[in-house]
């Protein structure tokens, strides 16, 4: 089972960020949000992940071709045989990353197709570079396949971005609710997909959300897994702000992983 995550787009909304780096390269608590969506999918044992970069997709590329160096202290002697000793080494993760240039301008769908000769068996995971869930990726995988359908995507309750006010007949206030979770439910990313997806995806141009899921439902092979726990993403500055906020005060539902 590989996983595939969508790195590739400009992330227009967190510009205050991401006018440096791609938007999965973003830090919350010092580590690349990139980096905790594929320690969800690993804890589950899920450790074979294929990334779609596009902007600024050299920095991923960095990362990762550096990441024992990035994620330790080391030393270095240079001169005619440089060498470079690693001290106390830890996040040396058995993972295997395929990292592939899927075009600046390509939309979701289409890096989704770009990718289709890197996938080997009937079934993978793909999800968004930008969104953190307390998901159980297993038992997502289980419900994908008793559906038997060839497509599947997490529905999620979003959390309201402004205080609720509630109010009694006569419309006297009773209380606020601050930013409460809605009722509404809403694609998160977190799919898993039968090899056929790719018949429904006909190009660069293709936004994954649009034709190609509007075509799965009209044939009834679209299912959802209703997840009631923790999501959130990161679209925004406060987004940013708040994830950061609370991996500084423990509050981390997402962190599923029991090391650093």
């Amino acid at each position: 089972m590989q996983v595939v995550i969508l790195c590739g787009g400009m992330g227009t909304r967190l510009k205050e960020e991401t006018e440096f780096r791609p938007k999965p390269m973003v830090e919350i608590g010092g580590k690349p949000i990139l980096w905790h969506i594929m320690k969800i999918y690993s804890h589950y044992g899920f450790k074979e992940f294929i990334l779609c970069l596009g902007y600024k997709g050299s920095i991923i590329k960095e990362y990762f071709l550096n990441y024992e160096y990035m994620t330790n202290d080391f030393t270095i002697e240079l001169g005619s045989e440089k060498s470079i000793t690693v001290h106390n080494a830890r996040n040396n993760h058995d993972w295997k990353v395929t990292l592939a240039e899927t075009g600046l301008d390509t939309l979701t769908g289409g890096r989704i197709k770009r990718i289709e000769k890197y996938i080997e068996g009937d079934t993978f995971f793909a999800t968004y570079g930008d969104g953190l869930a307390d998901i159980d990726i297993r038992e997502l995988l289980a419900f994908h396949r008793r559906s038997g359908k060839t497509a599947t995507l997490t529905g999620f309750h979003p959390i309201s971005r402004f205080g609720v006010i509630e109010v009694d007949k006569d419309y006297t206030v009773e209380r606020f609710r601050e930013k409460p979770r809605l009722d509404g439910l809403i694609s998160g990313g977190f799919f898993v997909f039968n090899r056929k997806i790719f018949d429904y995806i006909d190009g660069d141009d293709s936004i994954l959300e649009r034709q190609p899921m509007h075509r799965l439902a009209e044939e009834r092979q679209l299912a959802m897994y209703h997840h009631q726990g923790f999501w959130h993403s990161m679209d925004t500055y406060r987004d940013f702000l708040d994830l950061n906020r609370m991996w500084e005060e423990g509050k981390t539902p997402w962190k599923v992983w029991n090391d650093d």
